[in-house]
């Protein structure tokens, strides 16, 4: 049964918000949906991409309204992902829409790369450090590390702090490995680009086992990051005539009431759950996936 507008809009608000509460985006979720409905796989990343500039304008006002999201980071982390979805993008056009279902899967798959890490935001593994009680307008300078910044990190002040409203903390934080996290978020645009999915998982991982940012901070900053990367790989679809408006305005509206509502509750939910929710959604898209790339063999 074909999708019409009323339908893909009523889907595209739970999907916005459970995009938004995991950082995967709603495209991640709406792609696998679409290609369900017999939407081609082409279109459907295409039509992802736009509404994955819609999702990311809507949750991120409120990250960095609420001082989560971290705006340095996430412009330096651009750079290098709007170079990769231009490049993806490029690649979507020119390959068979059958390998285009086996590497959605098999990229979502390295979204569990994201629970090597220490479980604790509070740990070593991501240099942050809490304090309790700390009232959410309080800027509070983080403090020095255990070993001193790199010079990168000092000139682009990749660190910072915000408060969890869920543990009544404010937790600290600085960015480790800026040249080798660039280099991962590229590929993360790389793939965002190819698959039309905003790759936030895959930037979550990133930003938690290579910068050592903490959980809600990297999912938070994931969101800001994926509109750029989606407007890079839009421009790409746009001129390749793949770009259907008819599919992307409803999605472009639902998902961002989505994400907005997802954005007024993440700081209230316990990492546990968020954890839990992440690995259900992304093991139903890989099997979606996998399911679609073998019986279309």
């Amino acid at each position: 049964m074909p999708l019409d507008m009323l339908s893909l809009l009523l889907i595209s608000v739970p999907v916005g918000l459970l995009g938004s509460l995991t950082g995967l985006g709603g495209a991640s979720i709406l792609v696998p949906v679409m290609v369900l409905f017999g939407v081609p796989v082409k279109a459907a990343i295409a039509s992802g991409m736009v509404s994955i500039i819609a999702t990311s304008s809507g949750s991120a006002a409120v990250y960095v309204k609420e001082e989560i999201a971290n705006v340095k980071v996430a412009m330096y982390l651009e750079m290098f992902t709007s170079v990769g979805a231009i490049a993806g993008a490029t690649i979507t056009t020119l390959i068979a829409p059958v390998f285009l279902y086996f590497f959605f899967a098999l990229f979502l798959m390295t979204s569990f790369l994201r629970f090597k890490r220490s479980k604790g935001e509070g740990g070593d593994s991501t240099r942050a450090i809490a304090v309790a009680d700390a009232p959410p307008g309080q800027a509070d300078a983080p403090p020095a590390p255990a070993s001193a910044p790199s010079g990168l990190i000092r000139r682009l002040d990749l660190r910072g702090s915000y408060y969890d409203a869920a543990r009544r903390e404010r937790v600290r934080y600085v960015a480790t490995h800026p040249l080798l996290g660039g280099l991962g978020m590229g590929l993360a645009g790389l793939a965002a680009g190819m698959l039309g999915i905003g790759a936030g998982a895959f930037k979550v991982t990133v930003q938690e086992n290579i910068l050592k940012l903490p959980s809600k901070m990297a999912s938070a900053t994931s969101n800001f990051i994926v509109g750029m990367t989606a407007l890079a790989g839009t421009s790409v679809y746009l001129k390749s005539g793949l770009l259907n408006l008819t599919l992307a305005a409803p999605m472009a509206i639902g998902t961002t009431l989505g994400a907005i509502a997802g954005g007024r509750v993440l700081n209230r939910l316990p990492d546990r759950l968020l954890r839990a929710l992440f690995i259900a959604v992304v093991v139903i898209l890989i099997a979606q996936m996998l399911y679609k790339g073998v019986t279309s063999l």
